[in-house]
């Protein structure tokens, strides 16, 4: 309790308002969103980095978005009387129109007149041609680069961009609006030191500036008054990060935050009752998983991996845990991902069958390994302790290590875990990006080392596949073997929920969970 009121008293502070400059360190303000033309909103972590092509978390992500903009975006619909994303419809943003040639292999860019980066200079096809060469030579967006197939790209004049794949894409126009392709200003950049002064600055045209980013408390984002497109209705957006997530409900409920992500699946339906407050939940393509490395025993067998697969406890999972506020996975891709299919998926919480594989396998009186949890999700801690329950009724031992949630991602990295759970959201809702991340021999994060040839050969079929009958065709065998071979043990789908007061207005979802402030506006 103390340290709840200490944080909803430091959401009560003023701050000195500071200069719109790029640097993220300096400056900034905050208030308690009172004002129709700000808006507060708190978050469970603070960010990693401002780099477009190496940010990889939701709140880099979000700034990222919001500085930044792309060469084309996804459009929006409305779906149940909500906005919602329609991914599968790509329209203009930086450029504002494109030609594809007829054998789908170039893309003809011609670029909107007038932008500036937020330094004032001006933004043309030869920074998208800067930008792209920064973003292949990536340690992270690198590999998205590839997955899109390019080839070169080529500044034709200064409105004029021409982008040539090495084979027609279908991933190519998808992968295009995602955060990690932002236009750079890649001068200032240089002249500021290279990629390292990226990380902690914003170098874009976005709608937003932010002028203040301490990932340890808070940041600050202003509205940009010379951006190019329609202005945001919400001048500033003070981002709080709290850790706590019942610091987060309780400050949400007393009014002091205008919008709460990562609420826990337990305070939905109360918080649903509360005056004031509006709860956005929906299906998503986010993901949870048992994830056993493949490469290390016991479970590079697959049996051992599908006797852990039916002793599960999904039901309770679902129940007890998240309360109504996730659904069955019942293949290694969502159930809302185009082509997916539960083929090969056999599994259900049945101890015996897991015992009779463990005895095929050779351990017939049950083995001990070591399960990783990453920190900062209370699903996650919830789920680790009914599995552990679970497998100790087949003779399986799960000693749980608990690990703060930086280094828990950074052991994920080495890609020497042993198990662990983790979720994954594809920003791109097709199996080929999702595949292609997470289950091919190649995939940048397979943390579960899976390596079947024949998944990778039917991803690379389909990644050049025009027709997409015959592509979610490849892609159901790739799932169908995957499902089979049980890298995973997979948990359920969630809804995404997105507490807000009832003022709130504009909220739309994207499969990538990424809120784009620019869309909302605050009628107090």
């Amino acid at each position: 309790m103390k340290r709840s009121a200490t944080l909803a008293a430091a959401v009560a502070v003023t701050l000195v308002a500071a200069g719109c400059g790029a640097n993220a360190n300096q400056g900034g303000s905050s208030n308690t969103g009172a004002d129709k033309d700000t808006l507060v909103a708190a978050y469970s972590e603070g960010g990693k980095t401002l780099n477009p092509a190496e940010a990889n978390d939701v709140t880099s992500d979000t700034f990222v978005v919001a500085a930044y903009d792309q060469l084309v975006t996804y459009d929006r619909t409305t779906v149940g009387g909500k906005p919602t994303a329609k991914t599968d419809t790509i329209v203009p943003m930086l450029a504002e129109s494109w030609k594809v040639s007829a054998d789908s292999k170039s893309y003809t860019f011609t670029m909107r007149q007038g932008v500036k980066f937020e330094d004032g200079s001006a933004l043309d096809s030869d920074d998208v041609v800067k930008t792209f060469d920064f973003i292949k030579k990536s340690s992270s967006a690198s590999f998205l680069y590839g997955m899109a197939g390019i080839d070169t790209v080529t500044a034709i004049d200064p409105q004029t961009v021409k982008i040539d794949l090495k084979a027609p894409n279908h991933l190519f126009l998808q992968i295009l609006p995602m955060y990690s392709f932002s236009i750079i200003n890649i001068d200032k950049v240089s002249a500021e030191g290279g990629s390292r002064w990226l990380d902690t600055h914003t170098a874009g045209s976005g709608p937003y500036r932010l002028t203040k980013w301490d990932p340890a408390t808070e940041a600050v984002l202003e509205r940009n008054d010379t951006y190019w497109g329609e202005k945001p209705a919400l001048r500033k957006i003070n981002t709080k990060f709290i850790g706590e997530a019942s610091n987060r409900v309780q400050l949400l409920t007393k009014g002091e935050v205008d919008i709460a992500l990562e609420v826990p699946a337990k305070d939905v339906d109360t918080l649903s009752k509360q005056s004031g407050v509006a709860i956005d939940s929906r299906a998503s393509n986010k993901v949870l998983f048992f994830g056993m490395n493949n490469a290390v025993k016991p479970f590079d067998n697959p049996k051992v991996r599908q006797a852990i697969s039916y002793a599960i406890p999904y039901d309770k999972l679902l129940s007890d845990v998240m309360k109504g506020q996730a659904s069955p996975m019942r293949s290694s891709v969502a159930s809302s991902t185009p082509g997916f299919t539960d083929a090969g998926y056999v599994y259900s919480h049945d101890l015996d069958k897991a015992k009779a594989l463990l005895a095929e396998a050779g351990h017939p009186n049950g083995f001990t390994f070591d399960f990783t949890l990453g920190s900062g999700f209370e699903d996650w801690s919830d789920d680790a302790v009914l599995i552990q329950a679970e497998l100790a009724k087949i003779g399986v031992t799960m000693n749980i290590n608990k690990m703060a949630r930086p280094q828990f991602l950074e052991a994920l990295a080495t890609k020497k875990v042993q198990s662990y759970i983790t979720r994954w959201t594809s920003f791109v809702n097709d199996p080929g990006y999702h595949l292609g991340l997470l289950l091919t021999s190649d995939g940048t994060s397979n943390y579960a080392n899976f390596n079947n040839p024949e998944v990778d050969n039917l991803w690379k079929q389909a990644s050049t596949e025009t027709d997409q009958k015959v592509r979610n065709d490849l892609y159901g065998k790739a799932q169908e073997i995957i499902n089979t071979q049980a890298p995973w043990a997979y948990l359920y789908e969630y809804n995404i929920v997105v507490a807000q007061r009832a003022g709130v207005q504009g909220y739309t979802s994207y499969p990538d969970g990424i809120i784009r402030f620019f869309q909302l506006s605050n009628k107090g």
